[in-house]
Order: structure tokens, then sequence, then C-alpha cells
């Protein structure tokens, strides 16, 4: 969707990183808040058009990776032109598995009529399948999609930091076909949704991306999809929803316009050092729990802070539990324990969470519930006191 105050109040609270804006989704008109960053490569969206120049071969003549990249993608990826509440909005989006097309959430969301562009151009009508606000993850369905339009092929594996990677997209709904390059710069980030819950497991990159490029592929120079543009604008800094979380989501809207999110009900933070000071514990591995949700699925479980304790001058939480074990899996941050929730774990599942509580380690079983629709039902009312503590889900 454009720009509007919604969506800056959203972004409003992500921090410096992404304070300039959404990569996602640009006014249909071009006036949209983002600015470009880094360098970005436009091509017409038409790939009979395009012309090869020295730049894209290599010494040897052949076509650059990012070339065949590129032309292996293009087709396959759509230009989406959707009338929303807050006005006309443009994004991008793909091809996936059975012809399905899948964009970002916040691209169609609450859209009266959508339609879509293909690389050799004409519009088609499409319908809006299932919606994810939690993984900011869509599914359109196309009227007559055309036969080259093939799905494009997804990673299997996480991949590692320092793969090259190629976005293809259409930012600020102009630049039709576009492709910027990269490479992954991180993994495992969490970055906000706009229902207060943080989507985690995604791919960083340095990959420009800018306003219209939401929803477009991030390609590995395989031709597979390492993940789903979301948001970017920030100083060589951009996010994907990671190709694992697609997989979980988007059969599910598929099969039933909605996915049901596993749910702990916690307020927790990655352990510091002034926390396993304050604690007594001579390690900083795990996670605090700070609150637990009244009514939630660890409510008589966990347990949360007991009381507070001055450390370098400041009331640190005490007498939580620290989580470092979920289903079996080792757990290190509260990032760790967020992607576990969202890869491993169903509405319903009965997991083993291993906690540290007043020295000991102990074991306890946690009947996982399926998450509200916004953050902040029950949790400390949605303001942990923990030092950098957030919903966890």
């Amino acid at each position: 969707m454009s720009e509007g105050p919604s969506r800056r109040e959203y972004l409003g609270g992500v921090g410096a990183v992404l304070a300039a804006g959404l990569a996602g989704c640009s006014n249909a008109l071009g006036d949209t808040e983002g600015t470009a960053t880094g360098n970005e490569t436009t091509a017409n969206a038409t790939p009979t058009t395009n012309t090869t120049t020295n730049a894209t071969r290599s010494a040897d003549g052949t076509p650059s990776p990012y070339t065949r990249v590129y032309r292996n993608t293009i087709q396959s990826v759509v230009l989406i032109d959707a009338t929303t509440p807050a006005g006309p909005a443009t994004g991008s989006g793909f091809v996936y598995r059975n012809g399905y097309v899948v964009t970002n959430e916040h691209v169609v969301s609450e859209a009266s009529s959508v339609r879509v562009r293909f690389a050799e151009g004409g519009w088609r009508s499409a319908s809006v399948v299932g919606t994810d606000v939690s993984s900011d993850l869509a599914v359109l369905e196309v009227t007559n999609k055309p036969g080259y339009a093939t799905a494009l092929p997804l990673v299997e594996e996480q991949p590692p930091i320092g793969t090259e990677v190629v976005a293809i997209g259409n930012p600020y709904g102009r630049f039709d076909g576009s492709a910027s390059t990269g490479i992954v710069s991180g993994v495992n980030r969490s970055i906000p949704a706009q229902n207060g819950y943080t989507i985690p497991d995604a791919v960083q990159t340095d990959a420009a991306v800018n306003p219209g490029n939401s929803g477009g592929p991030l390609m590995d120079l395989d031709s597979r999809v390492v993940g789903v543009i979301n948001s970017g604008g920030g100083e060589n800094i951009a996010f994907a929803i990671s190709a694992a979380l697609v997989e979980r989501v988007v059969p599910a809207l598929i099969e039933d316009g909605t996915y049901a999110h596993a749910y702990l009900g916690v307020a927790s933070a990655t352990m510091t050092p002034s926390l396993a000071e304050a604690n007594g514990l001579d390690r900083t591995r795990g996670v605090y729990v700070d609150a637990v949700s009244r009514d939630g699925p660890a409510a008589g479980v966990l347990r949360g802070t007991q009381d507070r304790r001055r450390v370098e001058g400041g009331a640190v939480p005490t007498g939580g539990d620290v989580i470092v074990g979920v289903g079996g899996t080792g757990i290190d941050t509260r990032q760790e324990l967020s992607s576990y929730l969202a890869l491993n774990a169903s509405p319903g599942e009965t997991v083993p969470v291993t906690v540290r509580r007043n020295g000991n380690r102990r074991t306890l079983d946690v009947t996982l519930g399926e998450r509200p629709e916004r953050e902040g039902a029950g949790v400390a009312a949605g303001e942990p006191t923990t030092p950098g503590g957030t919903p966890t889900g």
C-alpha cells in the first residue's frame, strides 16, 4: 500500500536502521517517502527488448551471472497494482507453485481490486487467496496467467552470509523489471510486523531495495528464491522474509486463506551480562522471561520477573526463567526462540521447554496456543520491562 500514516507509525518503532521506510509498496503516482540507496540497474520488463552491453558479459563473452539470473527470473516476476483504502498502491510479486503469485501482505492489505502485469505486458485481474500480517505474506490467484510465467524454486537451506544475491522487482512502481545486486549480509534477523509481533528468520542484504520492491524475489546465483523482499531504505540494509518461512506459511494460505502461528505467550529478551549478574548466572546464554501472559499457554508453567536488583546503577529484573532449549533444540537468543516457534512448532503441540530457574535446570511441558491477532494480549500490556525485552510470541 502507499506510505500512509499507519505505515509511518509502524516504522516509527523500528529504530534508525529502518527509519527510512518500507521498501515495499509505493504509491501508483510515485509520491513515495523512500529514497534510493546504493546502485540499482534498471531494465525493460520485456526480455525481448533488452540489449546486451559489455558490462553484462564476462571476459570470455558469456553473460554475467547476474544477467543469467535476471533472464531466468524476470518472466515470473510481476508488477502489482492494488486499490486500497489508502489509495492506489504498487508492489512486486513472483510466481509460486501451481501458478499462484506470492507478494507481501502490506502490498494488498484490504485491497478492493488487484491487477498484475507480467514481463511481456498486459494487465490481468487477480484475487487475494490469503494473507498473513504476522509474516507479511500474501497469495494471489491470477486470471489467465501466461504459460511462460513458471514457478520460481526456493532455496532449501538458509544461505550463508556472503552469498551473492539479486533483488528483482519494480522500484517506485515505475522502473519495471529492475535488478540490483549485493550479498546476504545477515541471517536470522527479526523485523517488525504491523500487528506488533516480529517476523523471525529474516534475511538481511545490502542489495538496493526501494518502495515498490516489496513482494519481489531475492534470488541467489542459482536462480532460486532466497526470500521475499519486505523492507529497506536504510544505509545499505534491506530485509527479506526467508524461504523457510514462505514454505511454512504460503501453502496454508493457499489451502485455508489464513495461517495459525504457534504462541508461547511470553515477553522476553536475550540474556545480557547485567541480567546474568543480577540473576546469579555464570553464562549469558538463553532467553530471559520477563512476563507471562495471564491466560496464555505458558501461564502457570513458566515464570516471569519476581523482583529487581540494582546492577551498575540500574534496576535489573530478577527471578524470571531463562529458556535455554525448546523441543530438544538449544536456544541462545530471542531470535532463535522466535524462529523455532515460527518454523518448527504449531498451535496445540506440546513442547518441552528447558529453563534455568533459581540456578537449577529443569524441563517443563508447554502446550502451545494460537497467536492472538495483535501483540499485547495479556503480556505485560505490551510493555515488557526487561532491557531490550519484547514479546516473543
